[in-house]
């Protein structure tokens, strides 16, 4: 703590000498003029000697602004940073050359941005863990507690109905065992995108065409996929994330593109592996980012992916998640 105050002194201090010095050359500079330049000043002052010196105060002022203007740029381009700055786009440095105050102010500024994407990418490692396991918990409950209870009433709606001697009473109950069933079957749907058991059993691509079928069923959807048959092994968290992007980008469609189909594109490009999901509908909004699109952002610095969201050619907004290869693919 002691070496940082003493840093951030040195820094001030360097940068106080800096804009003395600027300074001091724009002063010495006028002493010089004064000192062996033909000008005298009359009392009361002439009108040819007034016009001088307002003329070499104009110069004055004209130069320590242009000095000052170059000696602090590095400062003018960290405040247009500092405005504009998004920790889950990381890389974003102010360029920096030299040695000195604002150098090294500008450097200390750089350093500062990567401890605060050091320091975010681990919160949001922790806090999507977290997300996962609610997620998981949740999925588990409506499975074993829900499930089972739904089942189980299912079957005594079924015996009732079968021993009911009135035919009235033996079509409400059929219809209601109707009504359990697809609540049963909805409260299975919910599991399976609480916790894709298709991903942790069959893999990404199997469990990517299950969310675009179930897609396709519930919304009416027209779905186009194209998944490469031969992708490298993707460790599990990896996958996870590509499978949790293409959720909440088919989801963001289904809700709010108003779109007719939908594309989604998985294949290997050199030493990354792309994802792309594609719609024709009127967008859901890139300039204004909604949580769902921060949360994939923060998914994609997990494992040091590239989110990006353009315009689609033929209307709507295409996903672009580019995943980086590690090793042999593995």
């Amino acid at each position: 703590m002691g070496v940082r105050a003493i840093e951030e002194g040195d820094v001030a201090m360097a940068l106080f000498w800096r804009i003395f010095g600027l300074n001091a050359v724009v002063l010495g500079g006028a002493t010089a003029l004064l000192l062996w330049a033909p000008v005298t000043v009359s009392v009361p002052v002439l009108l040819t000697e007034a016009i001088v010196l307002i003329g070499g105060l104009v110069v004055m002022l004209v130069a320590n602004a242009v000095l000052l203007h170059v000696g602090l740029a590095p400062l003018e381009r960290v405040t247009r940073r500092m405005a504009t700055v998004d920790l889950l786009r990381p890389g974003q440095r102010v360029s920096v050359v030299g040695h000195g105050g604002v150098p090294d102010l500008v450097r200390a500024f750089n350093d500062m941005l990567g401890r605060l994407e050091h320091e975010r990418a681990t919160s949001s490692a922790r806090a999507l863990s977290a997300q996962e396991s609610e997620r998981r918990r949740i999925a588990q409950e409506l499975h074993d507690e829900v499930g089972q209870s739904m089942t189980a009433v299912l079957l005594e709606l079924k015996r009732a109905a079968d021993h009911a001697n009135d035919p009235g009473l033996r079509t409400d109950l059929q219809h209601a065992q109707e009504t359990t069933r697809a609540s049963l079957d909805e409260v299975r749907r919910l599991a399976r995108r609480l916790r894709p058991g298709a991903l942790e059993d069959l893999g990404l691509v199997s469990a990517l065409t299950t969310l675009t079928t179930d897609l396709s069923t519930h919304t009416g959807l027209a779905v186009h996929r194209r998944f490469e048959a031969d992708l490298p092994k993707l460790d599990q968290q990896t996958e996870l994330v590509l499978y949790r992007v293409a959720q909440e980008s088919l989801t963001n469609v289904a809700r709010h593109a108003d779109a007719t189909q939908v594309g989604v594109h998985l294949y290997r490009d050199g030493d990354r592996i792309q994802l792309l999901i594609c719609d024709d509908g009127r967008g859901f909004g890139l300039a204004n980012e909604g949580a769902g699109l921060r949360g994939m952002r923060e998914r994609a610095l997990l494992i040091g992916a590239a989110l990006e969201l353009e315009a689609a050619p033929g209307g709507g907004v295409q996903v672009g998640l580019s995943v980086p290869l590690h090793g042999d693919g593995g």
